[in-house]
């Protein structure tokens, strides 16, 4: 696709690095996030602050060349829709057979080069993150290939996204489906600011650039 320009930090990015807004019928401002809405679109990079700064500033407005109304809740709003479509792609890749839960299973897909992506927790034991975590960084070093970590949601909101249990730390398995949802994960860090140095670690510093 064609780059697309931010409306804050006029900087030219490709539509993936973007969320695009459109106006709905009664001129409100309102996410695009699939990008198929008719009409106009204004871009603002994946941000919140960007979002809440295209609001504070009115650069809606000017972007779609007439009177809107962007609700000063926007950047909350996005917040919402991205972290539902993050979890309801993790539901999916499960039911793939793309997503395993459990230490256990977690250590081993990490181990075995079947994993792309963990998520853990916001209450995950730090022991429990620590053990993991040093697996994680082995399996990077042997093979040069980032392993993306996230820790975005609490224990409820990863279990129900799952279909229940007690799920702490999950792994994220190669597929379609498992793709997809490393996708939204990594949608949801940039745009909460946690990528690169929080959300995900990256491979050990000065090895071979991140692959995904």
């Amino acid at each position: 696709m064609n780059p697309r320009t931010c409306i804050v930090t006029r900087q030219s990015l490709d539509p993936s690095a973007l969320i695009r807004f459109v106006r709905d019928p009664e001129n409100r401002v309102v996410p695009d996030l699939k990008r198929r809405l008719p009409g106009r679109g204004a871009h603002v990079s994946i941000s919140r602050e960007a979002v809440e700064a295209a609001v504070k500033r009115r650069l809606f407005a000017r972007a779609f060349r007439s009177k809107v109304e962007a609700p000063e809740d926007l950047g909350a709003m996005v917040d919402r829709l991205l972290a539902s479509q993050a979890t309801g792609s993790l539901g999916l890749a499960r039911k793939a057979g793309q997503l395993v839960a459990g230490a256990a299973k977690v250590e081993a897909a990490v181990r075995t080069g079947r994993a792309i992506g963990l998520l853990q927790s916001l209450e995950a034991a730090e022991d429990g993150v620590r053990k993991i975590e040093a697996v994680r960084r082995a399996r990077q070093r042997e093979t040069g290939r980032t392993i993306a970590r996230f820790r975005l949601f609490g224990t409820d909101e990863i279990s129900l996204a799952l279909g229940g249990g007690n799920v702490i730390h999950a792994a994220i398995l190669a597929g379609d489906a498992g793709s997809a949802a490393l996708k939204r994960l990594e949608a949801l860090a940039r745009y909460r600011g946690e990528i690169p140095e929080e959300a995900i670690d990256g491979a050990v510093r000065g090895d071979s650039s991140p692959e995904h």
